[in-house]
């Protein structure tokens, strides 16, 4: 038997891998063979380890050095400084400032991680996520070995959910607890039920779910049997986007793992507990993240929602009672039993209980994968953890929700993360995508990418959504093109709140959000589209202006030469006009200006 002394773990995260991290990994492999040390180093694929921006990331322990934008031809060098004469290396060293000060040699030790609580995200970047054996190495079945083993009543295993005052994660926050107590009580007509788990993360800009699936898939796996036994069901469907192929291809290998250790399928524990779960590939469609399309969807019709009452709990998938979370809050539920309710309550505030997972993007130095406890001020994970606004733009807003949430402005940086805070403000948690906005970014614009993204992605169903968005958007597209009216404003705002009163879904009732958001913490903005027909900004192409600073301006020509249409007119070492009428706002003037005479306005 070989001495493993060096375990060399590597991100096969969609992020990393996409940077070629499997040829690091094969790289990894064949120099270790070169240099005689594949009997004393082991490579390990993990999940993502959350700080994406610095990828593609090695860590070696026992020494927990952290490597980062690794490439393949670093590799050679780990492994014959690092691996074989134990010297570190310190050029590829994470550069990041560590909790104490200067350089931070180990991930752990930075201040992207310093307010961090990991709790769905506790095995990710830890273990390998296609290996059932170290799943049960950081005590992975224990919470549904001792439930199964010890015959705990499936209303206990209800009342421990209930107690640690777990939420939703999908976007409402309604009580996990609760939900489950809703299925256990419902009378299904042959006594069948189902658990479902909704991995269609559809948000732009979110990443949360597939990178749980991709680092701990055994992690819902074990949650979703738990939820079986306590609601009485024996088949699960895991409803995945298919967008999704490394998290789809580690949860087909989790699934066949567990049904080769017992831990899926007749008889669990020997227990007598039956419980199987399948997975379903996504449709590709945003509606189908809205609970009761998913479940049409997995039956094999149009993803379309149905109207409610009857809720899942009662009346779902196949007609019968349905257990419906999300991907994230499934993360949660095996480290509330091992750890207990008790423990996971104290985390957090009063009524938001536990730790949320973001999607941390947009103009922002640290993009990647946070977990943060509940009541974690926006501040400390933009500024703390995010590393602040990046080139020394200033911090404009946040998108928290993605298309269902709103835009946070700079003056409420102070915010709470959690359900109440974030909803008085006219946002909300949603699912987890938090994108960063500066001051380049147009607030106008924001709200009308949210909107095209709505429109393209409405299932139609209802007119208050598949009618109501688009003529939002044909107002919100008329203001960026300069042909706004004042009382566009207030039929922007009386749409808004008829489309949230009246659609059929979820998703279509909070479609108004960005845009109702927008315009109440950034009003001014709206106002300069219309009343001066003036962008901020500089995003709105119709509104831009490209004027040439006569002090500046030497004469050079570069700026007419480059012109496509021929507006810029001027003698040789005479400050040069641009004619507006001409302009295109192409900018080729800007590129070609060497003494940075030429603006926008």
């Amino acid at each position: 038997m070989s001495l493993i002394r060096s375990h060399i773990l590597v991100c096969t995260g969609t992020g990393c891998s996409s940077s070629e991290s499997p040829k690091i990994i094969a790289e990894f492999e064949k120099q270790l063979a070169l240099q005689g040390m594949d009997k004393e180093a082991q490579v390990v694929r993990t999940g993502c380890f959350g700080l994406c921006a610095l990828g593609p990331i090695v860590t070696i322990y026992p020494e927990g050095a952290c490597y980062t934008h690794v490439t393949v031809d670093d590799v050679e060098e780990i492994v014959s400084e690092h691996i074989v004469k134990g010297r570190i290396v310190k050029r590829l060293l994470n550069k990041n400032e560590s909790v104490e000060g200067g350089p931070a040699t180990s991930l752990t030790d930075t201040q992207f991680y310093k307010h961090q609580y990991r709790i769905a995200l506790r095995n990710c970047g830890v273990i390998d996520p296609e290996s059932i054996d170290e799943y049960i190495a950081v005590d992975g079945y224990e919470a549904l070995g001792k439930i199964l083993t010890e015959q705990i009543p499936p209303q206990q295993v209800i009342d421990t959910v209930l107690a640690s005052g777990l939420r939703g994660r999908g976007g409402a926050g309604f009580p996990t607890g609760k939900k489950w107590q809703f299925t256990a009580d419902a009378v299904s007509p042959d006594g069948v039920k189902y658990v479902c788990c909704n991995a269609d993360e559809g948000d732009p800009g979110a990443f949360m779910d597939r990178s749980v699936l991709e680092g701990d898939p055994f992690s819902v796996l074990e949650a979703m049997t738990i939820a079986g036994y306590a609601v009485g069901a024996h088949q699960g469907y895991i409803y995945v986007r298919a967008e999704y192929p490394i998290a789809v291809k580690r949860l087909e290998t989790a699934i066949k793992q567990a049904k080769e250790y017992g831990l899926l399928g007749e008889n669990i524990f020997e227990s007598g507990f039956d419980f199987d779960l399948e997975l379903r590939l996504g449709a590709g469609a945003f509606v189908c993240g809205e609970e009761t399309a998913l479940m049409r969807s997995i039956e094999g019709h149009r993803g379309e929602p149905k109207t409610r009452p009857p809720f899942p709990a009662v009346k779902g998938l196949f007609d019968r009672p349905t257990l419906l979370n999300n991907v994230e809050t499934y993360a949660n539920i095996t480290w509330i039993f091992n750890h207990g309710p008790e423990a996971y309550a104290a985390i957090g505030t009063e009524k938001s209980k536990g730790t949320k997972v973001f999607a941390l993007g947009g103009k922002i130095t640290n993009t990647g994968l946070v977990e943060v406890p509940m009541g974690t001020t926006l501040r400390t994970v933009v500024e703390d953890i995010g590393g602040g606004v990046p080139g020394g733009k200033k911090f404009k807003a946040a998108q928290t929700g993605g298309p269902s949430g709103g835009c946070i402005p700079a003056s409420l940086i102070d915010t709470p993360i959690d359900y109440e805070s974030l909803s008085a403000i006219g946002s909300m948690m949603g699912s987890g995508g938090l994108i960063v906005m500066d001051e380049d970014n147009c607030m106008v614009d924001i709200a009308k990418f949210y909107l095209e993204f709505i429109v393209d992605e409405s299932c139609g169903k209802c007119s208050p959504c598949r009618i109501g968005t688009k003529r939002l958007l044909d107002l919100l597209t008329k203001i960026t093109e300069g042909n706004g009216e004042p009382e566009d404003l207030d039929t922007i705002e009386e749409l808004c709140e008829h489309i949230k009163q009246s659609a059929l879904c979820g998703l279509g009732q909070t479609a108004p959000n960005p845009v109702l958001s927008t315009l109440h913490h950034f009003r001014e903005e709206f106002e300069a589209h219309v009343y001066e027909k003036r962008c901020p900004a500089g995003v709105c192409k119709a509104l831009i202006q490209y004027i040439v600073d006569p002090a500046k301006c030497k004469g050079c020509t570069r700026c007419a030469q480059g012109c496509p249409t021929g507006a810029i007119s001027g003698a040789v070492r005479a400050p040069h006009i641009i004619n507006q009428s001409k302009c295109i706002k192409c900018g080729a003037c800007m590129d070609h200006c060497r003494f940075d005479a030429i603006y926008k306005q």
